[in-house]
């Protein structure tokens, strides 16, 4: 008798043929973007500048950065109450301080100012403006803080690229309905982006409507480890929650909230305020554990899973195959209203790219238990060893190893895939463990350095990369991992908050020198 694994294997020729076509049929889609750069023929000895209009920054969010967790307004955000629980951090910190960038933002920006940066990516505390949602009055002491922060940023000479949500939102808005697994939220994020727009789009020419909702839903809603802390039994620590459904619910929130942001936008203030405005992906590199069939069709749908699972109803107004084979009706439907929105749902897309992993087949293969064979994530084990070793080199942080091919790999795939829609790296840096890290940071000067590199070669390829953004100005609260991991071009002093500058502060600074003055001897 065939056994299961054979049968599978014998039709993968096929599936891999359907897989091609269906590739090819996506590349004629009628999708458009007027300013895009059509991708040019690989000239592997042409010298690319970044040009002058080229966006370098660093990056924040609110509260990671902020503090002033319940001054002016403010009230709790979901992470507010999520630090609150004893064995949720691992430190056992919280971000009711962070670094202060509340009040110490004019420092902060002085300290961008001397890096030679032409923007700030950061983003908006939800809570702050609307601290019960939209069944509550907006907070104008919240309008006041973020006008004279943009102000601020506008008066040396630095471009604000705002972000709507970067995984805070009210906590008002869990305890009402359930946040993100329930459809009214797209009526609260509506009015939360509308209110943004009008008070602040006349000087932001750049938005990003969320903040990586690939990991906030996988996190939050999948393992459980972010909040509101739902998972499976099976898979986490929860007492609630269902890992298999709930991820697709949120998911499927998210962009319908994200599509109906862009529509307003669109409709109401894009002319006139002449912005743009996009959506910022995790985006992680998967390359195949092995040249064999199954393990290439994994890595792909190691994507479907992670990035295109949000990219491709944003773009082409439909989930991606491979979701649609294996969920088939438990994956969430869209309205007609969504899909003739999704037909300008974006203007850009953010990468934040830090790693790379391997990716293992679990559908044709046996994975061991635990290895990422479930049906959730795509019959994928995305954490596979090969010979013993992860992909790239490691660094003392578990989930993050340095693998510079997959900075082009991966802004490649976004290029060709998605019609070479302009990109942003929105977020790329190198983390360190506190012990042990103070000024003289080689490796993230290294790390730096070989990521530039590899987006340059993207660029050379023909990618309309727009903009690099360093995660970040100052060591900061990194989630779940609270204070143990520094990210900083400056090292912060967590008790007494001072900033002092990092080896990698003056290498950025110098680098973003030189690629200016390039650019400006080009034009000359």
């Amino acid at each position: 008798m065939e056994t299961k694994s054979s049968m599978y294997l014998s039709l993968l020729p096929l599936w891999f043929l359907c897989f091609i076509i269906i590739n090819l049929v996506s590349s004629s889609s009628s999708t458009r973007y007027d300013d895009h750069i059509p991708l040019r023929e690989t000239n592997e000895e042409e010298d690319v500048h970044f040009p002058k209009n080229f966006l370098f920054g660093t990056a924040s969010s609110a509260y990671q950065y902020e503090g002033a967790y319940l001054s002016d307004g403010k009230t709790l955000s979901n992470w507010d109450v999520f630090t609150n629980i004893t064995g949720k951090i691992a430190d056992g910190s919280h971000g009711k301080v962070a670094v202060d960038h509340y009040h110490r933002y004019p420092e902060d920006l002085d300290l961008m100012e001397d890096l030679g940066v032409n923007s700030y990516r950061f983003s908006l505390s939800w809570a702050r403006i609307l601290p019960k949602g939209r069944f509550g009055d907006m907070n104008m002491e919240g309008i006041y803080h973020y006008n004279r922060v943009i102000d601020a940023i506008l008066k040396r000479g630095i471009e604000p690229f705002v972000t709507l949500t970067h995984y805070d939102i009210p906590q008002e808005l869990e305890y009402r309905y359930g946040s993100w697994l329930n459809p009214q939220i797209r009526e609260d994020f509506e009015h939360y982006a509308e209110i943004c727009f009008r008070y602040f789009g006349n000087r932001v020419k750049f938005w990003s409507t969320f903040n990586e909702p690939n990991v906030q839903v996988i996190l939050g809603y999948r393992k459980g480890t972010y909040p509101p802390s739902r998972c499976s039994k099976t898979v986490g620590n929860c007492t609630r929650g269902d890992s298999e459904i709930e991820p697709l619910v949120a998911a499927h929130n998210i962009i319908r909230s994200h599509l109906a942001a862009v529509s307003i936008y669109r409709t109401k203030y894009q002319e006139q305020q002449r912005g743009k405005i996009g959506i910022v992906m995790n985006a992680i590199w998967f390359e195949p554990v092995s040249d064999a069939l199954a393990d290439r069709l994994a890595a792909e749908r190691a994507q479907a899973f992670y990035l295109t699972w949000f990219l491709d109803p944003v773009v082409f107004g439909r989930y991606p195959r491979e979701m649609q084979e294996i969920f088939g009706e438990d994956l969430p439907q869209f309205t007609k209203d969504d899909l003739k929105s999704s037909k300008n749902g974006l203007d850009f897309i953010g990468i934040n790219q830090y790693t790379s992993r391997y990716a293992k087949d679990c559908l044709h293969s046996a994975c061991e238990p635990g290895q990422g064979g479930s049906r959730a994530e795509g019959f994928v084990n995305a954490n596979a060893l090969k010979d013993g070793l992860a992909l790239g080199e490691p660094t003392g942080v578990d989930w993050f190893n340095v693998y510079p091919q997959g900075m082009e790999e991966m802004l490649m795939y976004a290029t060709e895939r998605y019609k070479n829609i302009p990109l942003y790296v929105t977020e790329n840096g190198f983390g360190e463990n506190n012990t042990g890290v103070l000024v003289n940071d080689y490796r993230r000067v290294k790390y730096m350095s070989s990521y530039l590199d590899a987006l340059k070669r993207a660029m050379r390829k023909g990618a309309d990369i727009r903009g690099y953004f360093t995660w970040s100005l100052l060591d900061n609260f990194e989630w779940i991992s609270g204070y143990t991991i520094r990210f900083g071009l400056y090292h912060v002093d967590f008790n007494t908050l001072e900033r002092t500058p990092r080896l990698s502060a003056s290498w950025y600074k110098n680098f973003i020198f030189q690629h200016r003055a390039q650019s400006q001897n080009d034009d000359a």
